[in-house]
């Protein structure tokens, strides 16, 4: 069973492992889509200096596909291992804050011209059972147009621009948009939706990593025309970007981008939701049946167990084999 996992960061992260756990149940073959948008931190610096794609959301999905084995589970440790900024050093010290597995896929990706390529030569190095690409072969900006991000002007409409700014916004965005606003689709990814089985969006920050995979033409129109079944996994609690969105409108805001965009399956956590009746509406509307299942961490923290994740995600992907 071929599934195709859009998003970014960690609600990506944490998608992917729930398909590992699925993964011996199901027999899936997993391939991430990442959005490549990212500006801040490591990343960012990676990209203003060094141009090429922002590699700590790719690095991400990378490790959450690693291996089992205990030499590609200390590769994942080492890709994750973020250097320290050491003390006293007054000169500055231009290691601190990179993770070291972004400087690898930034050293692979400028040794191998090729972005894919890149990812595949990592991909075997963490053993990873599955696939990882980015959704577009270039570097992408994020614009949003913004009402109250400033709190003494709740009324005025800025422009934000950078993936970072806008995921720390606590205004209401009321558009979003790529730049340059046609980007071209990764080939790759594009041929994985075609022969998808099922295409999985969510969990993640909204605007900034799930959105941003309808608003590139070639994915969009791959993403309407696939044959795969599709799923929307909701997340847990509002990101600072969507404080203003209830649960419901984070499913109409997949419509607001992507009119035709037809779902079968909203997956979330019911003491998430609360009232499921307008996100079930809202489920109807994009043609899908809402499944309430308990998929967060025990600890009460918004964030996705994988295991439970997992076993939600076993009835609803294996229902029409």
């Amino acid at each position: 069973m071929r599934v195709v996992a859009f998003g970014g960061g960690h609600g990506l992260s944490a998608s992917l492992r729930a398909l590992r756990r699925c993964a011996p149940k199901l027999d899936l073959d997993i391939t991430a889509v990442v959005t490549v948008g990212d500006d801040g931190g490591s990343s960012g610096r990676l990209r203003a200096e060094r141009g090429g794609l922002p590699p700590g959301d790719l690095r991400q999905a990378l490790v959450a596909l690693a291996g089992d084995h205990p030499a590609t589970r200390r590769s994942a440790g080492l890709f994750q291992h973020r250097f320290a900024e050491v003390p006293g050093n007054g000169s500055g010290d231009g290691l601190a804050g990179h993770a070291v597995g972004n400087l690898v896929l930034c050293g692979l990706m400028e040794l191998l011209g090729d972005p894919v390529a890149a990812l595949e030569h990592a991909g075997a190095m963490l053993g990873a059972v599955g696939r990882v690409l980015p959704m577009s072969c270039q570097p992408v900006g994020i614009e949003a147009q913004v009402r109250g991000a400033d709190p003494d002007r709740p009324d005025e409409v800025r422009t934000i621009t950078g993936q970072h700014q806008v995921a720390v916004t606590t205004g209401r965005v009321e558009s979003l948009r790529l730049t340059p606003a046609a980007p071209e689709a990764c080939p790759e990814a594009v041929e994985a939706i075609g022969a998808a089985d099922w295409l999985i969006f969510g969990p993640g920050s909204w605007y900034t990593s799930v959105l941003p995979h309808l608003l590139v033409p070639q994915l969009a129109d791959a993403i309407v025309s696939s044959p795969a079944r599709r799923l929307v996994t909701l997340n847990l609690a509002a990101e600072k970007e969507t404080l203003r969105l209830s649960v419901a409108d984070h499913l109409a805001a997949l419509s607001w981008y992507l009119p035709e965009l037809k779902v079968d399956h909203v997956l979330a956590d019911a003491t998430a939701v609360g009232d499921p009746e307008p996100v079930e509406r809202a489920a109807e509307s994009l043609g899908a049946r809402l499944v309430l299942a308990p998929v967060a961490v025990p600890d009460g923290t918004p964030r996705h167990d994988p295991a439970a994740l997992g076993a939600a995600l076993v009835p609803v992907l294996g229902a029409d084999r």
